[in-house]
């Protein structure tokens, strides 16, 4: 059988495979948590990680003008929450009290973290050359904490239309990276 035809608008249900995350923002009082799933590592160290938020969600504006973030790892256990997050507007509800998550303050940025994700980073935004145009900041990892008591998580991988993918197995091969 020959490949058929895809829609464009299906593209990125092949691309976004990294982890869906909960990207916590705040600024003079008020903070908010969304669902993002677009977002990807640009470098190594410094770490830094380009994300698209769209100038259409309440965590556009805390973003943009407070220039500190969370980028919070759930596993499988949040998944109700994790869509939740991400159909709600956070003008219309608190979503930490909404979802029952946990605010946690961070040394280094003003935005809250989320405790009850296993892995949480702290990140400033490093450049806005490419806001205005595609929405897209790149934030820079400033501090990084991990459960070690969650050895395996089990991700969340958005394929879109509400369709997500749950991390699997794992391989090993023989790599010249460090």
């Amino acid at each position: 059988m020959g490949k058929r035809n895809l829609a464009l608008s299906e593209v990125y249900g092949l691309l976004e495979t990294g982890p869906t995350v909960l990207l916590t923002t705040a600024h003079k009082g008020r903070d908010n948590v969304m669902t993002m799933s677009w977002h990807t590592m640009m470098e190594f160290e410094p770490p830094l990680v380009g994300c698209v938020v769209s100038n259409r969600n309440f965590s556009f504006e805390l973003l943009k003008s407070g220039k500190t973030c969370g980028i919070n790892i759930p596993s499988l256990e949040l998944a109700e929450k994790v869509v939740g997050c991400g159909n709600v507007s956070g003008l219309a509800a608190d979503k930490f009290e909404r979802f029952s998550l946990t605010r946690v303050p961070a040394a280094q940025i003003e935005a809250p973290l989320i405790a009850e994700c296993f892995a949480n980073l702290a990140c400033r935004v490093a450049d806005t050359a490419l806001v205005r145009k595609y929405c897209f900041f790149v934030l820079e990892v400033v501090s990084a904490t991990i459960d070690p008591g969650v050895v395996r998580p089990q991700t969340l991988h958005h394929e879109g239309y509400g369709k997500f993918m749950i991390a699997g197995a794992r391989i090993k091969l023989k790599s010249a990276m460090r």
